[in-house]
């Protein structure tokens, strides 16, 4: 009911500039097991160096939601957008029937960033882009919605998916739960501090695949800043 999948497990590109821990299937690495979760395809755990960067490059029918861990990303696209989002906000994109965009750390430091793709729930669309600030004093203890695809969530960044993107902030000793839905697939990653999901354990950064139709209890072992996503 709970997939443990470990940060060293995980798939590895190191491009100097850019070194990337991959959750499921992409670009060079390949495991047939971890092609995805759901409608959630990709989960990208990316350090990108100070001044470089992602150069122009397309997409098409996805939704890409970016989640600031350290640092900022900065992006430039082809429909005249362009944004700083810094750490512990997020940016999303509809890439719809295309779009080309650049990300870029033009920051001293180096940046730190989930890049999560899901599936739409249908393909084609206008493309947009939209980011915005998630004060994590806001979540202190709860999840709070930083992107929906569903109508009453209007405090969150929308996307065009049946799927949450939630964060979460907790002090050690904290607990939150969360309820999958029959049918549908959930995948969370503590960006910072260990944790406990009904008793077993994860570590910074590792991911937990939880399948439909259960209630979880997510208790942090230190303080800690979560991210969770649930989808189709």
């Amino acid at each position: 009911m709970i997939e443990k999948r470990s940060f060293e497990s995980l798939g590895h590109a190191d491009h100097g500039w850019l070194n990337a821990k991959h959750h499921f299937s992409f670009a060079n690495y390949y495991d047939p097991a971890r092609m995805g979760w759901g409608a959630i395809r990709v989960w990208n755990d990316d350090e990108i160096a100070a001044n470089s960067g992602f150069p122009a490059h397309p997409h098409q029918d996805m939704e890409i939601i970016t989640y600031v861990r350290q640092g900022a990303i900065t992006h430039q696209d082809s429909m005249g957008n362009q944004g700083r989002t810094g750490a512990g906000d997020v940016q999303v994109m509809s890439a719809g029937t295309g779009v080309r965009h650049a990300e870029y750390n033009l920051e001293p430091e180096t940046s730190r960033i989930f890049q999560i793709w899901i599936l739409p729930r249908e393909t084609g669309g206008q493309p947009s882009w939209g980011a915005k600030p998630f004060p994590k004093g806001d979540r202190s203890g709860k999840f709070v919605t930083l992107a929906s695809g569903f109508e009453g969530d209007d405090e969150a960044l929308p996307i065009r998916a049946d799927a949450r993107v939630l964060g979460a902030t907790l002090k050690a000793g904290e607990s939150v739960t969360h309820s999958v839905g029959d049918g549908r697939h959930a995948y969370l990653v503590p960006a910072v501090g260990a944790i406990e999901i009904d008793g077993q354990r994860f570590e910074a950064r590792d991911g937990a695949a939880l399948s439909g139709g259960q209630t979880v209890t997510i208790k942090a072992l230190e303080d800690a800043e979560i991210v969770l996503v649930d989808a189709e």
